[in-house]
C-alpha cells in the first residue's frame, strides 16, 4: 500500500473535477481538505458582497460568514460524490463536525481564524471504516466558526496525524526560473527557502504556498511537497519525480 498522504485540493485548482480520478485511484488511506475560493467569492458576488482581501485572507465579517460555509460545504459535497461514484467512498466535512478543527480568531479580519487544535479521532475513525475525509477548513472558537485558510488548515491537520502533506496547485513546485521546467528545485529546506526567498526566487504568490509547507513541517508532517495537480501526480511525488518536497 503507498504512503498515506494529506492532499490539500486548492480551491483556485481549475478543473478540480479533472483530480478526481487520480485521487480516488490512490491506493494509500487520503485526508482531503479543500478550498473553494471561487465558488465562495461568486456567491458573494451573486448577494453584493464585496470580497476583500488582507495578506492573502479573505476578511469574513460575521455577515458573511455563512455564505463562506455554505459555498465550502457545496464544494465538499459535490467532490465527495465524484470520488464516491468512482469507487473510492468519501464523505465531505467541516472542522465543526466533532469538533475537529478548534481555532483562534484573528478579530482584525473578521470570523477569520487559524487552527490551535485538531482532533484527529473522526478522521482515524473514517479511515478504519474505509472512508476517505474531506475537510472544509472551518475551525470553532467559543464564539462559534471561524473562516480558516485552507493551507493553513491542512498544514495544521497533516502535522496532527503525522502524515505527509502534498499541496496540489496549478504550479509545479519551485522553480529557479519560473519558464524553465529543468530549474525545478526537487527538494528544499527552510534555511534554503529563508535565501531563494532573500535572491527575490521565491515571490509573490509562491510565497504563501511555500509556507504552508513549512507551517506543515512545524506542526509535525515528516515531509510536505507542493506539486501541480494532474494524472498521476501523487505516485510522481512519492517517486520524487514530480513538485518540490520540503523536510527540516
Amino acid at each position: 500500500m503507498s504512503e498515506a498522504l494529506l492532499v490539500k485540493v486548492g480551491g483556485s485548482l481549475r478543473g478540480a473535477e479533472a483530480l478526481l480520478s487520480e485521487l480516488a485511484s490512490y491506493p494509500g488511506p487520503l485526508v482531503l481538505v479543500h478550498g473553494g475560493g471561487p465558488e465562495i467569492g461568486a456567491w458573494l458576488g451573486r448577494l453584493g458582497y464585496e470580497s476583500r482581501f488582507v495578506g492573502g485572507l479573505r476578511v469574513t465579517p460575521p455577515e458573511q460568514l455563512e455564505v463562506v460555509e455554505m459555498a465550502l460545504y457545496l464544494t465538499g459535497k459535490r467532490l465527495a460524490e465524484g470520488l464516491s461514484r468512482r469507487g473510492r467512498k468519501a464523505l465531505a466535512l467541516s472542522g465543526r463536525d466533532a469538533l475537529c478543527l478548534k481555532g483562534r480568531a484573528l478579530p482584525e479580519l473578521g470570523r477569520v481564524g487559524e487552527v490551535v487544535e485538531v482532533e484527529v479521532g473522526l478522521l482515524q475513525d473514517l479511515l478504519a471504516k474505509g472512508y476517505t475525509p474531506l475537510l472544509a477548513p472551518i475551525a470553532l472558537d467559543a464564539e462559534g466558526p471561524l473562516n480558516v485558510n485552507a493551507d493553513t488548515a491542512a498544514g495544521a491537520v497533516a502535522g496532527a496525524l503525522g502524515w505527509p502533506a502534498v499541496f496540489l496547485t496549478d504550479v509545479e513546485g519551485v522553480y529557479r526560473d519560473p519558464k524553465d521546467p529543468r530549474t525545478r528545485f526537487p527538494r528544499l529546506t527552510p534555511k534554503e527557502v529563508e535565501a531563494l526567498k532573500g535572491e527575490g526566487v521565491i515571490q509573490g504568490g509562491m510565497i504563501p504556498k511555500v509556507e504552508a509547507t513549512l507551517s506543515a513541517l512545524r506542526a509535525g508532517a515528516p515531509w510536505a511537497a507542493i506539486a501541480k495537480g494532474e494524472r498521476g501526480v501523487l505516485e510522481a511525488v512519492l517517486r520524487g519525480e514530480a513538485g518540490t518536497r520540503f523536510t527540516l
